[in-house]
Parts: C-alpha cells; structure tokens; sequence
C-alpha cells in the first residue's frame, strides 16, 4: 500500500500459467492480472490491468512481476514528462503528413544526446546549451569542416 499526496493505493497481483497452453503465444510463461485500488480525497477507484510474459514462476513471481511492472511504469512517467513538459510535445501544433513522426524522431535524439550533458535534468541540460551554443555544437559530433 502507497500514501502519498492525499491518496492510498493498493495493488494485488494474480498470475496464471493456463494461457500458456494456446499454440499462439510461443515463448509465453504466464499471464498476470493487476488489480489497482486507487482512493483520492475519499473517492475509490478499481483498475484490472492484464499481461503477459515469457518469465517462468520460478524466474518471477507475482511480487516479481509487480516490481517489474512499477519499474517499468517508473521509466515509461519520466520520459513522458521529459518529452511532454520539457520538450512541449503536447503543445505542439504539428498533426498533418510524416511530420508528427519527424518531430517524435528529433525529441528521441534530443534526449538521446542530452543524456551526454553534465546536468542534473534534461531542463538543466537545455538551459546548459542554451547558454553555451559552441557545447550544443560538439554535442552533435558532426565532422569537423576544413
């Protein structure tokens, strides 16, 4: 159970090894069901999520599975807000054509490269090179001219 910011969350986790029998998931170990239990200033919420892995019962149980799932969410929250808050993903107007495709491609390699930035956020970094145009420059590693 979390409390945190007014709410309490319970989750429970079920695995199950009977889709495992179906010809058409090769590989697949087990199937997971997540029961959220979510309450917000009084108000209760119930979400059933559901999944699949190849990890076997003796490779991850459900509080395995659990912790899997968070950590994934984990990542999946943070890169989120890098692209929607820091980069404006939202906000952006792009929506006809290849374009929104293109402009998903460029913020992945903004990010890729901001990983290489001594700062402490993907903000930090922006506002590094911001003030620092010659650094944004090196970290494109593009050829030198002669």
């Amino acid at each position: 159970m979390e409390k945190g910011h007014g709410r309490v969350e319970k989750r429970t986790v079920r695995t199950t090894a009977i889709l495992t029998v179906h010809q058409k998931w090769p590989g697949l170990a087990q199937g997971l069901e997540i029961t959220r239990e979510r309450t917000v200033k009084r108000e209760t919420t119930v979400e059933v999520v559901y999944g699949m892995t190849s990890l076997t019962p003796e490779e991850a149980d459900a509080e395995c599975l659990a912790g899997l799932v968070r950590g994934h969410w984990g990542i999946e929250n943070g890169l989120h807000y890098v692209r929607d808050v820091t980069l404006g993903e939202d906000a952006c107007g792009v929506r006809k054509g290849s374009a929104p495709q293109v402009f998903a491609a460029m913020r992945n390699t903004v990010i890729h490269r901001l990983a290489g930035v001594d700062a402490p956020s993907h903000a930090a970094a922006i506002r590094r090179l911001n003030a620092h145009p010659a650094e944004a420059v090196d970290l494109l590693d593009l050829p030198q001219s002669q």
